[in-house]
Parts: C-alpha cells; structure tokens; sequence
C-alpha cells in the first residue's frame, strides 16, 4: 500500500490539525481563521451538523438541508483553513503524524473533537433494533421507522399487531428523549390525524422510559416535573426508575415486563468516539480522555481534546456535560491557547461560562433554565425558538428554518414526511 502525506507542501507557519468539524472543531478552526497559523480540519463528512434540531428531523419536522452546511462553505473565506474530507483511524505520535487510511497528516498542534455516539452500555446488539440519534443518516434512518409504522398499520388487518406498530418506545429521559417523545406524539395526535382511513393515528401509545427517578436530571427539579407534566399533556406514558433489560425487534423488556413495540429509539447515553482511545492517557467510564485545566493532554501538552471526547472538570468539580456551548467555548480556548504556546505567552486555564439549558417538549411546551430565571410553558418554548434560530451557522438556514417552525406551528403540519431507503 502506497502512502501518501496530504498537505505535504512546507509551511513557515505551526501546522495545526483539527480533527472533527462539529461544535468544538469549528469553534476552533475560526478562532484560528487568519492568524499565522496553517490549519486543516479533518471529518469524514463534508457537513457541519447542527445536532440540537437533529430530532426534527428524526421526526419529519424540518429537512437535513435545515440544519447542515457544508464545512467548506463556512471556513472558505479563511486562506490559512483548508478542508479535508478524511476518515482519521489513528496517529504516529512520534513523528507527528495523524494517519487517515493510507494518508499521513502531518501536525506539531493537534486539536481532537470528534464527538460521540450513543452508548448501549456493553450491549451493542441492540442498536439494530433501537437506533439513536447523533447523525444525519441515524435520523432518516429513524424518521423511516417511524413513518413506515403507520403506513403498516393502515393496512393491518390483526388488530394485536396494529396495537404494537402503533406503540412508540423511547429509552432516556434527557433532552434528546424528551423531545423525541414529545415530538412523536405531537405528529400522531396533531399532524397524521387526518391523513389515514383504516387507523386513528391518536391511538398511537408513545412510552418514555428511564433508569433515573427524573426526566432531565442536569435541570432543577421543578423543571423536571413541569416537563413531565407536559409529556402527560401530550399523551407519553412516562416510566422512571425502569432499567431496560433486553432490546428485540418484539420490543422492550423491563422488571416491570414486556413491552411490545415495533419502534424503539435509543436516547439513553453517550460514550466518546473510540478514535481517542488511540491517544495517550487515562479514561473515564464513557471513553472520555482526561484533560489538563488547559485542555491539552497531560502527556502530550502539544495536543488538545476538547467536546465529548474531554473529561473536564467545571467549576462545581463536577464533569462538564457534553453539550454544544461547552464544545465551542473549548474550542475557541484551545485555539488561543496555541497560539499563546506560540507567540511564548503563558497559557490560561479553561472556565466554561455556563448560560443554562432547554429543552423543548412539542409546539408550545419548553422547559428553560438560565439560571437567573427558570420558566416552563409557552415563553420557555419561544426562548428555546430564538436561542436555536440565533446558533444556526447560516443565514438562509436561519430563514427557512424560522419560516418552516411559522407554518407547522399554525397549520399543525409536518412538510418532511418522506419515507426513503428500504421498506421493509
């Protein structure tokens, strides 16, 4: 095998290599946009993915041209930037290489930010029957389940199996969980009521289930309740402190017993991409490398890691949690922290600036928590509306985006529902 080392050219300015084009990466790659720095950004997609509206798309709400831009769209206007579209499977540390396939990437700053995928907890097998949702193919991919059980139960005849197609499981009782469940059951109730003949899409049965004893345990407990009020609003069966115990395409089985569903979607924890396993260090429970107070490694202070793959202590001790302001406030950091190792100025300590959390629970219903203030209900959901608008990368995603959430919300439709890929 041939191997070839991409951005060969010499360069008189530090090479700095960012792997990953999310939250973090980008964050980063712009705070280095025109400095005298020469920087490639690695990922095996060509688009940037703007994850919390990933679940509007799971559930046909907006389309993946909605929330994703390509990579080069956004850094082109940065002559120092280049863009590779590369699958990274390892480094040789040594000679400071990052090694895609048969490339060679060369670096002397390394900045890691490749994200992370939903954990099954050492059960891997059950991800063919419960998918999550981290990328745009896990949302179509979902999106395709969810549409297609009602297309079958239309033409059901067995009124048992109809039951079960029209049964909706969620695992996890986090942002992503609560949303996905509010969401699915907003389109039985609201979207698809008028839409079939044989089947009354409101008698859909949508269950949210979670090991804890609370929905949304990183918000205050008040919140937690209102949320769970508003699922009980929409129809969700909530079930905490349930532990899921198998996953089959049958359905779920709990302590509690069986539940028969022909759609589960997995919402119930993360673990970081094993890319950085290959690195130098120690790991927490979910794969996540530990940092120093930097955001490098203490074993290799010339690279960074930095979002869902840093194990990184906030102000309270506690771990910070993988969310998208703690990936773009690392990246920003890292990035002036090399530059400040090159222009020999003392490095600073990272202090994540926490602005609070939302999540939003169907048209209408959020929960809100800005520390200043903590709100549910209807200004809570326009808050949740005005703070995504803003954090969209472009304009014209900010347009048709706004523009799509006027029309569902007055005319209660989803423009989105479109079954692709196989159909059975």
């Amino acid at each position: 095998m041939r191997i070839t080392e991409m951005s060969a050219e010499p360069s008189p300015n530090p090479r700095v290599v960012i792997i990953g084009a999310g939250f973090g990466g980008l964050a980063a790659a712009k705070a280095l946009g025109g400095q005298p720095v020469q920087v490639t950004v690695l990922d095996r997609e060509n688009h940037h993915l703007f994850q919390p509206l990933l679940y509007q798309v799971a559930t046909a709400g907006l389309s993946p041209a909605n929330i994703a831009q390509p990579v080069r769209g956004i850094l082109g206007r940065h002559a120092n930037i280049e863009v590779l579209m590369a699958d990274v499977t390892g480094f040789d540390l040594a000679k400071k290489f990052v090694i895609a396939g048969r490339h060679r990437v060369p670096f002397d700053f390394l900045i890691v930010a490749t994200g992370a995928r939903h954990s099954y907890f050492g059960r891997p097998e059950w991800e063919a029957f419960a998918p999550g949702l981290k990328t745009l193919e896990d949302a179509l991919e979902i999106r395709r389940r969810l549409l297609l059980a009602f297309e079958k139960a239309e033409v059901e005849t067995d009124p048992v199996e109809r039951e079960r197609l029209l049964t909706f499981v969620i695992v996890g009782g986090g942002p992503t969980g609560v949303e996905m469940a509010g969401a699915i059951s907003e389109i039985a109730r609201e979207t698809m009521v008028r839409d079939f003949r044989h089947i009354d899409p409101r008698e859909a049965q949508v269950i949210l289930i979670d090991a804890s004893d609370r929905l949304l345990p990183a918000f205050d407990t008040g919140l937690s309740h209102k949320a769970e009020d508003q699922l009980g609003h929409l129809k969700v069966s909530v079930k905490q402190g349930v532990r899921v115990q198998d996953v089959t395409a049958e359905g779920v089985s709990t302590p509690e017993g069986f539940i028969h569903a022909r759609t589960v979607i997995w919402a119930a924890g993360n673990e970081a991409s094993p890319l950085v396993k290959a690195l130098p260090g120690s790991f927490d429970r979910s794969g996540r490398i530990h940092v120093t107070e930097m955001l490098n490694l203490p074993e290799a202070a010339c690279i960074y890691v930095i979002g869902d793959t840093a194990f990184c202590l906030g102000k309270d001790n506690q771990p910070l949690p993988g969310v998208s302001p703690v990936a773009m406030q690392q990246g920003r950091h890292a990035a002036h922290n090399i530059l400040a190792l090159i222009e020999g100025r003392p490095l600073k300590k990272f202090s994540y600036s926490d602005r609070g959390s939302m999540a939003t629970i169907g048209r209408h219903r959020a929960v809100a928590d800005l520390h200043f203030a903590k709100f549910s209900g209807f200004p809570a959901w326009l808050t949740w509306v005005f703070v995504h608008l803003i954090f969209l990368m472009s304009f014209r995603n900010r347009v048709s985006v706004f523009l799509i959430w006027v029309w569902s919300y007055f005319t209660r439709t989803q423009g989105a529902r479109l079954i692709t890929g196989k159909k059975s």
